[in-house]
């Protein structure tokens, strides 16, 4: 998202027709975020996602994937539109569905003890911080460049993964609380955009995102340890 988006989204002059109601707002944020791991969750059980890898190959799933991703954010960031907003934000869940579903079929399906455990965390971790960032907005409000150079520090060590495997599991945790911090940050956040239909769907996308990425690296954690 550009500087020039995430300024405007701060400081929009919506029309009054354009601002809901918090209520409303925050039912929009929160159904957003749902449909988006609903439709994952469904993926994981219906979509035969490992079939569909072997048919197009590593190189080419890869490519669909960055491609989609890409234009789900690029179309959802750039749009003032709640409807062409969710349109990107679908082009986001697909195919992080995709790759949530080939790794949860590596990890035994839904049913194995380390994809609940995972789940479970999940959710709990995404309660606690959501509450957090609603107890203490000033804490949150301080911590958006900290965590902007954690993400960038761990991008590195992700890197360093490839080639010392030791540092995997310092790679999971120190992910996941990165990611558990970030949920607090942006639903923080959430709460201070003008509250219009499209800032909520536009938050939905960057929660949801922070929520997907937690479950990846408590995946790896729960991993790790059971083997």
């Amino acid at each position: 998202m550009t500087k020039e988006r995430k300024y405007e989204r701060l400081n929009c002059f919506a029309p009054p027709e354009k601002i809901v109601s918090e209520r409303k707002y925050n039912l929009i944020l929160g159904g957003t975020i749902l449909y988006g791991l609903l439709i994952n969750v469904l993926m994981c059980r219906y979509f035969p996602a490992v079939q569909l890898a072997e048919s197009v190959g590593t190189l080419g799933l890869f490519i669909g994937y960055i491609a989609l991703t890409i234009a789900g954010v690029v179309i959802s960031a750039s749009s003032k539109n709640a409807g062409v907003s969710f349109l990107g934000y679908n082009l986001i869940v697909l195919p992080i569905g995709v790759m949530v579903t080939i790794l949860v079929t590596a990890y035994g399906g839904l049913r194995s003890s380390v994809v609940i455990s995972a789940f479970w965390y999940t959710g709990v971790i995404t309660l606690i911080m959501c509450a957090a960032a609603a107890a203490f907005p000033r804490f949150f409000a301080r911590i958006g460049g900290f965590l902007f150079s954690a993400l960038i520090g761990l991008m590195v060590v992700g890197f360093l993964t490839w080639l010392i495997p030791g540092m995997t599991s310092f790679y999971s945790i120190a992910g996941a609380v990165i990611f558990s911090l970030y949920i607090g940050y942006d639903m923080f956040r959430s709460q201070v955009y003008p509250k219009t239909a499209d800032n909520a769907v536009d938050c939905a996308v960057d929660i949801y995102l922070d929520i997907i990425n937690l479950f990846i690296m408590l995946l790896q954690i729960f991993g790790n340890r059971d083997n």
